[in-house]
């Protein structure tokens, strides 16, 4: 938005300037007598008319309209512009005002007849009969209409054709509106109409069903084009790249949107070119170098490839390049000597190889710099820190070595955001603990995965701190109070060291602390912050005993909680339910024992409980019911003694249920409603007491035929039903699950033959049949090629390869397959379903990608259900990959 407001401003003081060669649009002092009785006096009252059918929508936004009174001649009223010799209303700017009005047929406004310049954009304008009078402004050639919101389009721009002396047109609406259409028909009669355009922003309107070829006809007087986010697909002609006149185009946000920059006889008078998140393709031209204007060019998350010409070197103006997320290669050139007015230099997530040109080292005006995720090398040269009007660095991802210096960084006194992390043989050094270093401006510093040995306690002085990312490091034994004494930092990340003790949390305004996978112990530390302000609280995977801490409770906006592989004892605190944030609650693989309390309040918050491996007894709290969002439900590993908890089908959002190893007992009804776990995918009843005939998911004790249906798992990548007391044939219509990846049907009392569908199975790269009554010649050709004798051991009937033992006699074919291709009647599953199990259970997922069944503990299961959680974190994580401050002061913010 901040670039679209720009825009508009950007054009309305280019035609102002117009303006003011032709004629003075605003009194000088010497003449402000002879404008007392200036205004024509229908003209102010139309005006007044106006003023008296509008509203104010934000009464604490002091807008131009409280000027307008009958003692000042209407010619001195803000946003109106004069002709001083007759004194008819010319410029009407009421812009961003945050008024409200009916703009219609009767509307006082079509009263100026003489108006040259229109601007009403942003603001609440309506028009609920439909039509307008336009064709009254006969001298219009500014019209600025943007951010207004009209519900239909079509007849304004019916009335827009009836303007052919408009030089600027700007009709931009907000972005995601997405009701504003204007079709190829109507876009080639406002090129053909309009051939005066020197500005034409369309900035948001849905262009999805007009040519690109259609701009072509454009006029070559043409300086601004704004087409942002506009739908627009296709090939872009690059012929419009070189229209004479033309100083800006902005095309980004068109992602379907294909072509090329031109290869040659680009010399236009580029000023500013963006083409981020388009498709554009191909390498970055030599003729780029002949844009010697141009002062901005974003080419971000485009497909450029190849490497950067040389001819870059000729862009003297530039001010802002911005090269993120393409696949340019090679090293990047040295040519950044003569590039004295670069304020922002991006490279970001390419594929740059060797060392960082010494040429940006004399970028002395850069403010802004990241080569992040590329494949750089070498160490950071020590003359990188005299650009100290930098506010923003970002190296990370690269192979950099060296060592940074609380010295070095202390010169870079403007310095807001730091990132390096992931150089694996980049350190950090304190660089004499005994000096106050001083960083006034510094809210980011980010060294995760580096080879940092110390905590930075030269930071101690950053009081704008808000997040310390020293993860994934190699800092050891205890985190002293006077190290972190005077920080304010509110996200702190120590997450995969060796730390066995923090003296103090003394920050007074965490909002999220990760301490997973050190070495602490004792018992859960005490957090001497805000209890409305703490977030994220992350210390799983450390040796930590006792109890969690009844101030834990106090914690009212908690989001997530997660104190996962410890040695945490005692009963889940019933305070907990004081947490109305929570969304996440992970307290797997502790020691906790008693009954699972009621936590779980109506409208709660929670989507992921886990409280694997534990020692928890009794039985489901019925509460959990409240929890409306719940998406994971993980109870497994403990001692829980219930029947199946048919109760949780009405949360529509649980996509994940274990309830694996436990007492759960009785059967599973197959007479749940069909609404019921509507959105499962994934469900582990394994090593329970459950019996009964294996209904629409999993058992323990399921004995029976294969159930047909099976074979409408379209999806299906896995399917376990081991070590059942299964009987019957294999069903033929397994041979329609051609995703299947893995069959195990051992340890049952399958009986009869393999059915020859299965060859069909053309991604099955593992078989088990083994320990069953099967009979008969094993299925020949693709796949089954590959098994060996492992997948039918203990099946004493069988004959063929690989087996030893031959068939005397050609056996009869499979029997036909018993169900009908398009019959569907019966179906009972949901057909995005995939099923995987383990002993004596059974699991259902959805598409769960490639998993090899693995005997004993299923971490393939507790690995997806991991990610399935992350997934869930990524709502509350902020993400630090790729964070770009604005840039207030160029064209492009």
């Amino acid at each position: 938005m901040g670039r679209l407001i720009w825009f508009s401003q950007i054009l309305c003081l280019s035609f102002m300037l117009l303006q003011f060669r032709v004629q003075s649009s605003s009194p000088s002092q010497s003449s402000l007598d002879s404008l007392l009785h200036l205004c024509r006096p229908e003209e102010r009252s139309a005006l007044l008319d106006f003023k008296s059918t509008t509203n104010v929508v934000l009464n604490d936004v002091s807008h131009g309209l409280e000027t307008w009174n009958k003692s000042i001649d209407c010619c001195l009223w803000e946003g109106i512009t004069c002709d001083m010799t007759k004194g008819h209303v010319i410029g009407l700017d009421l812009s961003r005002q945050r008024i409200e009005a009916d703009l219609t047929t009767n509307s006082s406004l079509f009263r100026l007849e003489k108006l040259q310049s229109l601007n009403l954009a942003d603001n609440y304008f309506s028009y609920p009969n439909l039509s307008f009078g336009f064709q009254r402004w006969k001298s219009l050639t500014y019209l600025n209409l943007a951010y207004l919101g009209f519900p239909d389009n079509s007849l304004l721009f019916n009335e827009v054709f009836l303007l052919p002396k408009l030089v600027s047109l700007d009709l931009s609406i907000s972005p995601g509106s997405g009701f504003f259409h204007l079709d190829n028909i109507r876009f080639q009669m406002l090129v053909h109409n309009l051939t005066e355009l020197r500005f034409l922003i369309l900035n948001s309107v849905n262009m999805s069903l007009v040519v690109p070829s259609s701009l072509l006809n454009l006029t070559s007087s043409l300086e601004y084009l704004g087409l942002r986010d506009c739908l627009l697909q296709g090939n872009f002609p690059s012929q419009v790249f070189q229209l004479p006149s033309l100083q800006l185009i902005d095309l980004s946000s068109n992602n379907d949107l294909r072509g090329n920059l031109p290869q040659s006889n680009w010399s236009s008078p580029f000023k500013y070119l963006y083409l981020s998140d388009t498709s554009f393709l191909g390498e970055l031209p030599h003729s780029i170098g002949n844009l010697k204007f141009l002062e901005e060019l974003d080419l971000n998350n485009c497909q450029f490839s190849g490497s950067i010409p040389k001819s870059l070197a000729n862009l003297t103006k530039i001010t802002y390049l911005d090269f993120d997320s393409n696949l340019l290669q090679g090293s990047i050139p040295d040519v950044f000597g003569k590039l004295h007015n670069l304020t922002y230099l991006s490279f970001f997530s390419n594929c740059f190889s060797g060392e960082i040109p010494t040429s940006i080292f004399n970028l002395t005006s850069l403010s802004f710099l990241s080569l992040s995720s590329n494949k750089l090398s070498g160490s950071i040269p020590s003359f990188f820190f005299d650009l100290v009007n930098l506010t923003s660095v970002g190296l990370s991802s690269n192979n950099l070595t060296g060592t940074i210096t609380a010295t070095m960084l202390s010169k870079l006194v403007y310095l807001e955001y730091l990132d390096l992390s992931n150089n694996s043989l980049l350190s950090l050094s304190n660089n004499g603990t005994s000096i106050n270093y001083s960083f006034p401006n510094l809210q980011y510093f980010l060294f995760s995965s580096c080879n940092i040995h110390k905590f930075p306690s030269f930071l101690r002085k950053a009081e704008r701190l808000q997040e310390l990312d020293i993860s994934k490091n190699k800092i050891s034994g205890q985190i002293h109070k006077w190290e972190i004494e005077g920080m304010s930092v509110k996200y702190l990340n120590l997450a995969y060291n060796f730390l066995t003790d923090i003296d103090s949390f003394g920050f007074g305004n965490l909002v999220a602390v990760d301490l997973r996978s050190n070495l602490l112990q004792a018992s859960l530390p005490i957090l001497s912050t805000t209890w409305d302000s703490m977030n994220q609280l992350y210390i799983s995977g450390n040796n930590l005993i006792g109890e969690i801490p009844s101030s834990y409770c106090n914690f009212t906006s908690l989001g997530v909680l997660v104190l996962a592989n410890n040695s945490l004892r005692g009963k889940i605190p019933e305070c907990l339910r004081n947490l109305r944030s929570l969304s996440i609650l992970d307290l797997r693989m502790n020691k906790f024992h008693g009954k699972i309390p009621n936590l779980f309040v109506t409208n709660s918050n929670l989507d992921t409980l886990h409280l694997d491996g534990n020692q928890l007894e009794g039985i489901l709290p019925r509460s959990l019911v409240n929890c409306s969002n719940l998406e994971i439900l993980d109870v497994g590993n403990n001692n829980l003694n219930d029947t199946f908890p048919h109760w949780l089908g009405v949360l529509t959002e649980l996509k994940v249920l274990i309830l694996r190893a436990n007492q759960f007992h009785g059967a599973i009804s197959n007479s749940m409603p069909a609404f019921y776990f509507s959105q499962l995918r994934i469900i582990d009843v394994a090593q329970n007491d459950f019996t009964g005939l294996l209904p629409n998911f999993s058992s323990n004790q399921f004995h029976g035929p294969i159930p047909e249906e099976l074979g409408e798992l379209n999806s299906l990548l896995i399917l376990n039903l081991s070590h059942n007391s299964l009987n019957g044939q294999i069903p033929s219509s397994l041979g329609k699950l051609a995703e299947l990846e893995s069959l195990d049907l051992s340890s049952n009392k399958l009986e009869g033959m393999i059915p020859e569908q299965l060859t069909n199975l053309t991604f099955l790269s593992i078989l088990n049949l083994s320990h069953n009554e099967l009979v008969g010649h094993i299925p020949e050709g693709k796949q089954f090629n590959t098994f060996s004798n492992d997948s039918y051991i203990g099946n004493f009937g069988l004959c063929g390869f690989p087996l030893t033992k031959k068939c005397h006699e050609e056996e009869p074919g499979a029997p036909a397959s018993q169900f009908d291709e398009e019959d569907d009647s019966t179906i009972v599953f949901e057909r995005k379903f995939a099923l995987a199990g383990y002993g004596c259970g059974l699991v259902l997922g959805l598409s769960l990608g490639y998993i090899a069944f693995i005997t004993g503990k299923p971490w393939w299961l507790v690995k997806k259900v991991e990610k399935y959680q992350q997934k869930l974190l990524g709502r509350c994580n902020r993400s630090n990959k790729k964070r770009k401050p604005k840039t207030p002061t160029n064209a492009r913010r």
